[in-house]
Parts: structure tokens; sequence; C-alpha cells
């Protein structure tokens, strides 16, 4: 196989910048708040922050995730859609720089990027446009890399646009055909909300893999419990995996469920924990471990990026009481 992981998600380039109160309440922002905002307050902010950025990278919870496997050691590519601009070839370059490679089609428009505001008393505001990433069209998904790949894997991001809709059920349906199995993270509880019909199609239509934290479970699965909904969503697909912060997280397949618990750290930022989780999980599928240990593989890489701040971690070594805790 080529790649472990296909990943599809919209391609954001993060930017950070220190920002003082004063500039919050001017944008008319609730601190630590996440906002969608449109080209016009994209210009806007890119004027007013453009001596205060800290740091610039590829972004977005898909690329965070593939960025993930790589640094584990797996092998990944990633699906999107950037403009002829600065951000999207820094984009191309922070993905390739990371083990990453960048399976990016060229659109109109400019890139889309994630503003991250830190503030003094170290919160998180952020906003986020869209931008190029919402054109992706089908003949832009790389089907040769797809039906060399072990896993596909798609967040509920993408399930907002017409035309990524359609990228992904193309992407969804090549896999199917290929054997290569589907990953789908609901990414998002108004995703759910707003899509619920349609994935509920896709989970049994086209999905090996589920993953979800308990509220979008329990969202999608009309449930009141974790327990419940990996019940009910486990009858659709043949994993369904519900993350339950630190109560750990339950997987199950068929009739047998695991539970596993959560790797206690001294949690400093959140930011960034499921994609982590996402790509451990991941990983600890393509190397064929047996599903405990994959829950612990993917718990010990949500819980490093947990202790830090920010959503990514430099590097990262699986100990042996994670990949064989009776040892």
């Amino acid at each position: 196989m080529a790649f472990d992981v296909f990943g599809m998600c919209n391609a954001l380039v993060d930017l950070q910048a220190r920002v003082d109160d004063s500039l919050i309440g001017s944008l008319g922002l609730h601190k630590g708040g996440m906002f969608l905002i449109d080209a016009g307050q994209r210009n806007r902010l890119v004027e007013h922050l453009a001596r205060q950025m800290v740091h610039l990278e590829a972004g977005g919870s898909g690329a965070n995730t593939m960025i993930g496997v790589a640094l584990l050691g797996g092998t990944a590519c990633y699906t999107s859609k950037v403009a002829d601009d600065e951000h999207g070839a820094l984009y191309r370059q922070s993905l390739s720089e990371k083990g990453v490679k960048p399976n990016l089609a060229v659109g109109e428009g400019s890139t889309g990027v994630s503003f991250i505001l830190l503030t003094p008393d170290a919160q998180r505001t952020m906003c986020t446009y869209l931008g190029a990433s919402q054109q992706l069209r089908p003949d832009e998904v790389n089907i040769d890399d797809l039906r060399h790949s072990r896993y596909l894997y798609v967040t509920g991001y993408m399930w907002d646009t017409p035309s990524q809709k359609q990228a992904v059920l193309h992407a969804m349906r090549e896999a199917n055909r290929a054997g290569v199995r589907v990953a789908f993270s609901l990414s998002d509880i108004f995703c759910v909300q707003r899509h619920r019909e349609d994935f509920q199609r896709l989970l049994e239509q086209h999905v090996d893999v589920l993953i979800g934290n308990a509220a979008e479970a329990q969202e999608l699965s009309h449930t009141e419990t974790p327990y419940d909904a990996a019940r009910v969503l486990s009858e659709y697909c043949d994993v369904a995996v519900v993350t339950m912060d630190r109560r750990g997280a339950l997987i199950r397949q068929g009739d047998t469920l695991h539970e596993v618990p959560a790797f206690a750290v001294q949690a400093v930022d959140a930011t960034g924990a499921g994609d982590m989780y996402a790509a451990g999980l991941l990983y600890g599928l393509c190397t064929g471990q047996k599903l405990q240990t994959v829950g612990r593989i993917a718990a010990y890489c949500a819980a490093q990026v947990v202790a830090k701040m920010g959503a990514r971690l430099d590097s990262i070594a699986l100990p042996q009481h994670v990949l064989h805790p009776d040892t």
C-alpha cells in the first residue's frame, strides 16, 4: 500500500496572533468562541494582525490528524483545495515538511485560514474563513492514491457545501469498490444537527469506522447514553467509537464492547485532542493492533496533546506500557 490513510477535510492555514482584549472587543467577538467569517472579515483581520502574527502552519482538523499519523510512523496523504496565493503555497510546503503528501487542488479566491487570537490570559478566540476549500470537486480527488490506501478518513466538516458533498461521496464510493476501509468523524455536534439524515445514510451505505464524542454520537443515534449510542451505531458499521473525555472511550464491534480509560494528565489545552485521538486510532488500525490496544494508542495520543498548548505535537513515541500494558 502507498498510504495508510487518505485524508479529506478543509485546508486552513492556522494564523496565530497575540492580541489584547481591546481588539477582541473592537471586532465584536466573544472571547474564547469560534466564529465562521466571510471574505471581507478575513481581509480586515489580515490587515489588523499583520504585525502581530507569531506562527503560521497548515491546519484544519483533518490535516492535524494526517500529521499525527505521520508522526506515529504511518504514511498519509491529504486532499483539499487551496488558492494560488501565498497561503496556498505555505499550506502545501507545511504539509510536505510534516511528512504528509499534499493532494491539493487549486481554485479561485483565497486559501482558507483560521485566525487563532491569543490574549494574555491564554484564551484562544478562533475566526475561520473556509475559502477555496469549499470548492473541492469530485474530479479533483486523486483516485489512484485513494485506491492504494488502507483507509479513507473524512470529517463531517466537509458536508456544508454541495461540491464537497459530491467529492466525499465520490471518494467513499471509490473506496468501497476498491476495498479501502472508510473512517468518518462526526466532527461537531452542530454538523450532526444540520446533517443527521445524510450522516445516517453515509453510515449505513459507506462507513466502516465511525468516530464521535458522546454528544455527537447520542445526537446521531437518538439515545441518552454513550453506551446506548455505541450499541445503536455499531449496528450500521464495523466499529463504532464514542469518546467521553476524562471517562475514556467506548469501542464497539458487533456485540463486543471495549471500555478504554483515558490517560491521566494535567490538562492545559484541549485543542486538537479529537484530531490526535483519530490519528492514534487510525494508526493502530492500520498496523493491525487489537481494538483494545488501538484504543490505548488513541487515548495516549490525545492525552499528550491535551498536556500542552496548541493542537499539534512535535514528536510522539508510543511507550511499551501503551502497546503492551501487561508487560
